[in-house]
């Protein structure tokens, strides 16, 4: 029998991530909410105004006004977890996200050697991670920021968030405005019928039909994540390692792309437990 582990590659209906960014009164909101069944995390109180109220309830929507990135993270693993109606995530937009939250960590760890940039790249890459595996559509707005080259030379916009915010995405976007009608220009695509550098006139139902309908609008599914019970039995076997313990953790994270042990699935938990066990178990 083969010890290999590559598997033959197939099909799947993988949920759609977009990250899209553009000047103020570009739009970013107005296309973001337009997918179906949008759970809008508004970070800085741009959904209350009437117009985008009514498109999300007309859509079958929520709107939570959250800004605070634990409070985020929450809201993704309860996302995860609970069997709810909607089908896309909005986070509208990251950039205030981003900002305060590096705000806060200049006060919690310091600046000292850019610690604050430091730990902020660790919390975003365990966002990235619980996102990349919600059963949802993902779709994050940004402000915009100007992008230069050798000798500061303007090669354009881009979008204004954590560095390497792009790399979940198979769709980034910039949004403008074009006398009466909004355009999506991407800047970078892994989707196949959507083509980095060929701009086309921004509506859902152009993505749908691009990108498949059925896929956009399916039912979300619900994962169960690690107990509270199971979490702590996880952790105490872990006190266990005494000064191995740090190298234990960090072995695990890795392993299982999870930005702490509360974001690992049930499964993922109840693996790494028995494996623990049986560790302690040949070393008494």
């Amino acid at each position: 029998m083969s010890n290999l582990r590559g598997k033959i590659p197939s099909v799947e209906d993988k949920r759609f991530k977009v990250l899209m960014f553009g000047v103020a009164g570009a739009g970013k909101t107005t296309a973001a909410i337009q997918f179906p069944r949008p759970y809008v995390l508004d970070t800085e109180a741009g959904c209350v105004n009437d117009q985008y109220i009514r498109v999300i309830e007309s859509g079958g929507g929520a709107i939570a006004p959250i800004v605070v990135f634990d409070d985020i993270i929450t809201e993704i693993r309860t996302l995860m977890e609970e069997e709810h109606p909607y089908a896309t995530l909005v986070i509208d937009p990251i950039t205030t996200v981003n900002d305060m939250l590096l705000d806060r960590l200049k006060e919690e760890v310091g600046t000292d050697y850019g610690a604050h940039y430091t730990e902020a790249k660790r919390k975003f890459k365990q966002m990235m991670s619980l996102l990349a595996r919600l059963d949802m559509n993902v779709v994050v707005t940004a402000h915009h920021k100007n992008q230069y080259g050798d000798g500061m030379t303007l090669l354009g916009k881009t979008f204004d968030g954590p560095k390497n915010l792009d790399y979940l995405f198979d769709l980034v976007m910039e949004i403008q405005i074009r006398g009466d009608e909004r355009w999506a220009i991407p800047v970078k695509s892994r989707v196949e019928r959507i083509r980095q550098g060929e701009p086309f006139l921004f509506s859902y139902n152009t993505i749908a039909e691009r990108y498949g309908r059925e896929v956009l609008e399916r039912q979300a599914k619900a994962q169960e994540l690690v107990s509270a019970e199971r979490l702590a039995v996880w952790e105490q076997l872990l006190m266990k390692f005494g000064t191995r313990e740090a190298d234990f953790r960090r072995k695990i994270l890795a392993k299982f792309d999870i930005g702490e042990l509360a974001d690992a699935s049930a499964e993922v938990a109840e693996k790494s437990i028995a494996k623990l066990t049986k560790i302690l178990e040949t070393e008494k």
